[in-house]
């Protein structure tokens, strides 16, 4: 028999254990059938749209997950600004408000950047659905638009105009503010170099007055970087082979309108070189053969510039002996207890190289063969990284191309290599109109049409006329630049001239003729060019008072001249050069027919030199010449030099050399020498602007006329002059002003001071 108190406990322990059981059983989700869907609140979207991005269908059972799920999908087309899903008796209720469409977009308070550079930028564009994540996207990139210009204090609020029809306009009002410059550069930790030395080895500068021009002093944190790697540079160059930045830090003033760097270096010690060693992995090959394109030896101070040009140097003599994708791997060994690095140049295996194919791309319009015999390696030659390099400035000197890039790459076996020529052409044809104003000349007009790579054959064809105050030319001239398709350049020009040369000689002048030329290289640097020329050199308008030397040789004079002329030219660039000698000889003969019988001679060179890094050019310029008549004829006026203005500032054109006392008429000479010494150099601003510097001196004689007489003033004494000049390529064409003043001159020479020349085309 249970007692009470037994029944009791029985029934208190069964009511625990259900009450456990049930809370172990999940609780059943409540799903429903979906008997019906209602779509409210559509204006342009199409009812059955929203049904195929919602994933529910008539019939189908859901639950609240599967609402979630609907309702994430419905948000994620960015078609609706709000969404809700209710169930009510088996009805599926959708309640969307759809995005507006965008209408237009403006901006507002932008002068620095136009609105066409802005909305290229963004990503909303008229008649689209707009949404608030674009927007907010695109104030960012207008941001970072602002901050490339340095405009880190720029502001950016977009603005919504609701419009009827749910469209809008959005309007992103822009508060541009200044330009965020650079107002110190600090540096912690430095303690071999101080702040200033450090500071100028950065590209980033402190904002001062005079660096209106330029932009260095801009905060921009992708310059940052690169001046991080600069110091890097700068420290292994002087032996500092631990050296690290630790941290860069830019922090924006509180007026917004500035930025402080602070670069925190750890600088370590600083080391000498101890040994040298070169390892060749190449059969057969002696690495000691590389031992003279090492440029340091031991003792010196480690230099990490030396040991990368050291790197080039045994890259380019082994491409010379046919090694074109050779390994070189320096490996730098530090000793502690010394200071010092010992260096290995590890040479890796790599077999002799040919060249297996050249292949031409970019030339749209220029022939393959104008490109390829431009180069100095064909299909079938042992590879040469010389003549390779040689090669390409070859092509950029054609000048027909905006970009050249020469490269190999692996061929069909280990010892083939392909050449790739990749170029960007450029237009090589002229049609301009000048406009300008020189020392010389005065005001004068320009009219010329020049093809340089005519129907991409690489031909030259010109014709152009200049009208100025004290000159007017013609002339119409053709090269073909490989005759018969042998490096034979053969041409014509037919001319003629006016000049006006009362001011120093009292008479004009006007010569008419033709000419034909031919030249052929005698080797890679030297070549030689024939000329014949015939022309009518006619001397008229003599004035009443001129010197009886110059009356005498009034009238009409037909001269048949052979002349050649030998170059070498060596330049790094015929366009600009920043290294490399030019030399020439040039000769004529004249009595082949005609009244002229002469002989006459010129010998010059121009060398260039760079100083620094190649933006300062040191340049010498020396050159003789001298004519002499044969038979009974004397030199005539026409034929003499003259030397002044642009071949010896300082002085006026005609400035120097035999003239008369009396009527001051220069008579020119029949011997000259002359020289020039320059440097040219940047004045701090950016490189692209084209300006340079210049400082220079010029010195020289022009003496000897076959005429005699006690009017004649001849002394062969020379004549010097010092001087700074500035240039500048500006966009309007060439400038170039020369301030000279003599310091080595005779009585009566012409002096001139200021010397301006400016040209256009338009």
């Amino acid at each position: 028999m249970f007692t009470r108190s037994t029944v009791k406990w029985l029934c208190l322990s069964l009511l625990t254990l259900t009450t456990i059981m049930v809370s172990f059983v999940p609780i059943a989700q409540a799903q429903q059938i979906v008997r019906e869907i209602r779509v409210n609140g559509v204006q342009r979207i199409e009812p059955t749209t929203v049904l195929n991005y919602l994933g529910v269908s008539v019939g189908q059972e859901i639950d609240e997950t599967g609402l979630n799920a609907a309702l994430k999908d419905l948000y994620g087309t960015g078609l609706f600004a709000d969404v809700s899903l209710r169930q009510d008796a088996g009805i599926l209720f959708v309640d969307v408000t759809e995005n507006p469409i965008i209408s237009q977009i403006a901006f507002e308070g932008n002068d620095e950047i136009k609105d066409e550079e802005l909305l290229a930028e963004i990503s909303l564009r008229p008649r689209q659905v707009f949404t608030r994540t674009k927007v907010q996207n695109d104030v960012t990139r207008i941001y970072e638009v602002y901050r490339r210009t340095g405009r880190f204090a720029a502001n950016v609020e977009p603005k919504i105009i609701k419009l009827d029809q749910n469209r809008i306009n959005v309007v992103f009002e822009v508060a541009e503010g200044e330009i965020t410059k650079i107002r110190g550069i600090r540096f912690v930790g430095n303690q071999a170099f101080d702040n200033d030395t450090l500071r100028s080895e950065l590209s980033s500068k402190e904002n001062r007055w005079y660096r209106f021009l330029s932009s260095d002093d801009r905060y921009d944190p992708d310059r940052i970087k690169y001046d991080e790697e600069l110091l890097r540079r700068f420290y292994l160059k002087e032996g500092y082979a631990d050296f690290r930045v630790v941290t860069s830090n830019a922090e924006l003033a509180a007026d917004k309108k500035d930025f402080f760097l602070t670069f925190t270096v750890e600088e370590g010690e600083r080391y000498k070189i101890g040994s040298v060693a070169i390892d060749s992995q190449l059969r057969g090959f002696d690495g000691e053969v590389l031992r003279d394109t090492v440029t340091f030896v031991p003792g010196q101070w480690y230099n990490a510039d030396e040991v990368q040009t050291t790197v080039d140097n045994m890259t380019d003599k082994l491409g010379d002996l046919q090694y074109a994708f050779v390994n070189i791997r320096p490996a730098v060994e530090r000793n502690l207890d010394q200071d010092t690095v010992d260096i290995r140049f590890n040479i890796g295996e790599s077999p002799r190289v040919f060249v297996e194919r050249i292949d031409v791309k970019g030339n749209v319009r220029t022939l393959d063969k104008v490109v390829r015999r431009e180069m100095l390696l064909v299909e079938g030659d042992p590879f040469n990284r010389s003549k390779l390099s040689r090669s390409e400035q070859r092509l950029r000197n054609l000048d027909f191309f905006e970009n050249v890039s020469v490269k190999t790459r692996q061929g069909s076996a280990p010892d083939r290599t392909i050449i790739d020529v990749d170029v960007t052409e450029k237009s090589t044809g002229e049609i301009s109109v000048g406009a300008g104003f020189s020392t010389n000349d005065g005001p004068l007009a320009d009219l010329r049409i020049r093809e340089r790579n005519l129907l991409g054959k690489g031909q030259d064809l010109l014709f152009s006329t200049t009208i100025a105050g004290e000159r007017t030319e013609f002339n119409t001239s053709f090269t073909e630049p490989y005759f018969l398709n042998r490096d034979v350049s053969a041409g014509f020009d037919v001319y003629h001239s006016t000049s006006d040369f009362q001011d120093e000689r009292s008479f004009n002048q006007r010569n008419s003729g033709g000419a034909l030329r031919v030249g052929y290289p005698l080797s890679e640097k030297w070549r030689q060019s024939l000329r014949y020329r015939y022309d009518r050199n006619e001397i008229t308008d003599v004035e009443a008072d001129a010197s009886r030397f110059v009356r005498d040789q009034e009238g009409t004079r037909n001269t048949s001249a052979l002349s050649q002329r030998l170059t070498y030219d060596d330049r790094d660039s015929i366009l600009f050069p920043t290294e490399g000698l030019y030399s020439w000889l040039d000769n004529e003969v004249a009595g082949l027919g005609g009244n002229a019988k002469y002989v006459s001679g010129k010998l010059g060179s121009n060398y260039y030199i760079p100083v620094y890094k190649r933006s300062v050019i040191f340049n010498v310029l020396g050159e003789v010449a001298g004519i002499a008549g044969y038979g009974d004829e004397d030199v005539q006026i026409n034929e003499r030099f003259f030397l002044g203005g642009n071949t010896l500032r300082g002085f006026e054109r005609s400035g120097v050399g035999p003239r008369d006392s009396i009527t001051d008429d220069a008579l020119g000479g029949n011997f000259y020498y002359r020289g020039s010494v320059e440097l040219g150099f940047p004045i701090g601003l950016p490189e692209e602007l084209g300006v340079k510097g210049h400082v220079f001196t010029d010195f020289g004689s022009l003496y000897d006329i076959d005429e005699t007489g006690p009017e004649i003033l001849d002394e062969s004494s020379i004549r010097a002059s010092a001087g700074v000049g500035l240039s500048w390529r500006s966009p309007l064409g060439p400038l170039r002003v020369d301030f000279a003043v003599p310091y080595a001159k005779e009585d009566y020479d012409e002096e001139e001071a200021f010397r301006f020349s400016f040209g256009t085309r338009f």
